[in-house]
């Protein structure tokens, strides 16, 4: 099994300030600091797998990988990050305490193609002791060679109530290939999740996603079309979930091709807008019929939670 990056919290934020594990080197190659240089992240990727930029005091900027790089306050605190790894604590041996795994992306919605990447995602609980111990558990870890994001449960219950496209996307997709009882369990429950705060949390991911596209044309005069077919499926699920109260991850055959045509660039920018236009109409009028409760099962979740701690014991 293939260890999790050292440290695999969410993206750092611009302006955190960082420790390099590594000589940090100019363009030329040649050593401007050494390991242990402290400066500052002035540019962060969309996700685990790219690069960070860093700038140190003197003006020297450098890319780094996450695992090059520390956070400057954990690693002043390293007397206690140095006990963890010794102990069974350490990160990497979290993944074995992994109860959900499931595939989502394009080979869930059935639009890959044959280079397409595997998308897993997944929920792990981790023993008692572990989680109540001095050095605590990450909210998520990374696997990059595997592609994988694990959430721990209580981190997935809490974006499960809150609607996050993702997370439900991981209660409702046709692709699992593992799930102990109380995994079962939860994906029994998964309606309890969806209620009207569908609408907000979605109308958040597009107009966000929307904002990228107009920038695209704005700075280069294009956009890219994947991203522009993300959007228009994540309206239909939007729609669907209100109106239907289940999360669409398959995409329906009646949307699969055109959809398609859209990532490849096959459709005029024009049409795909007025399509958009559209399905926001059909979604504010969905918000307003649909039989959603106003707020998900709080109670039938904590309840979940609870339980699975005890279990852990």
């Amino acid at each position: 099994m293939s260890r999790a990056p050292d440290n695999p919290h969410l993206i750092l934020p611009l302006g955190t300030q960082v420790v390099a594990l590594t000589e940090v080197r100019r363009a030329d190659g040649s050593v401007a600091h050494p390991r242990g240089a402290a400066g500052e992240v002035i540019q962060s990727p969309a996700d685990a797998w790219h690069s960070y930029r860093v700038r140190f005091p003197d003006g020297v900027e450098t890319a780094f990988a996450r695992r090059e790089l520390a956070v400057l306050r954990e690693h002043i605190a390293g007397d206690l990050r140095a006990a963890a790894a010794e102990e069974p604590l350490a990160e990497y041996r979290l993944f074995e305490h992994v109860i959900y795994r499931c595939v989502i992306g394009s080979r869930a919605y059935g639009l890959e193609h044959d280079d397409s990447d595997t998308d897993r995602r997944g929920i792990y609980l981790p023993p008692a002791e572990t989680h109540w111990s001095l050095y605590g558990v990450p909210e998520q870890l990374e696997n990059p060679d595997s592609q994988e994001t694990c959430w721990e449960l209580q981190k997935f219950l809490t974006l499960a109530l809150k609607a996050n496209p993702n997370v439900l996307e991981c209660l409702y997709t046709p692709i699992v290939e593992h799930a102990n009882d109380l995994a079962r369990e939860l994906l029994d429950m998964r309606s309890s999740f969806l209620s009207k705060t569908v609408y907000q949390t979605y109308n958040g991911y597009v107009m966000s996603q929307f904002k990228k596209i107009q920038a695209d044309l704005r700075n280069k005069g294009e956009v890219k079309w994947k991203h522009v077919m993300h959007l228009i499926r994540l309206l239909i699920s939007g729609v669907t979930a209100l109106r239907e109260g289940h999360v669409p991850v398959r995409v329906d055959s009646a949307y699969r091709e055109r959809l398609l045509a859209i990532k490849r660039g096959e459709v005029p920018f024009e049409e795909v807008e007025a399509w958009r236009l559209a399905l926001h109409g059909e979604f504010d009028h969905a918000a307003q019929s649909s039989t959603l409760p106003d707020r998900p099962d709080y109670e039938r979740a904590n309840a979940l939670l609870i339980k699975a701690r005890r279990m852990m014991v």
